[in-house]
């Protein structure tokens, strides 16, 4: 049985409020579509590198999220063109900024 699909604002703003409440910092970047945008997730180590964690269902339906941006941690000018690359894409994409030591999402996540 698949999970319900929530409304993209209502996840984006939980993951916020999630990170914020562990004391890190979480901005919004990019305000996508607010029913159903796909949300990426740049998770930032201190020293600047990140990855970037992207939306996506387990097999059995149910929601979780994988490293989209590769195994090797990103530069923040690699970010840059990832995101860009990603935003001309998909127009309806939110993006995420979460302080993340060792990339560790501060949110309740699945990892694939």
């Amino acid at each position: 049985m698949t999970s319900p699909r929530l409304k993209s604002d209502f996840v984006a703003r939980a993951i916020l409020r999630q990170a914020a409440q562990n004391g890190q910092s979480a901005m919004l970047l990019r305000k996508g579509d607010a029913d159903a945008g796909s949300i990426l997730v740049v998770l930032l180590e201190r020293n600047g590198s990140a990855i970037v964690l992207s939306q996506t269902r387990t097999p059995e339906g149910e929601a979780a999220w994988l490293r989209s941006s590769g195994e090797n941690p990103l530069s923040p000018a690699e970010i840059s063109l990832y995101l860009e690359r990603q935003t001309r894409f998909d127009p309806d994409l939110w993006v995420l900024e979460l302080e993340a030591p060792e990339f560790k999402p501060p949110f309740n996540a699945t990892l694939l």
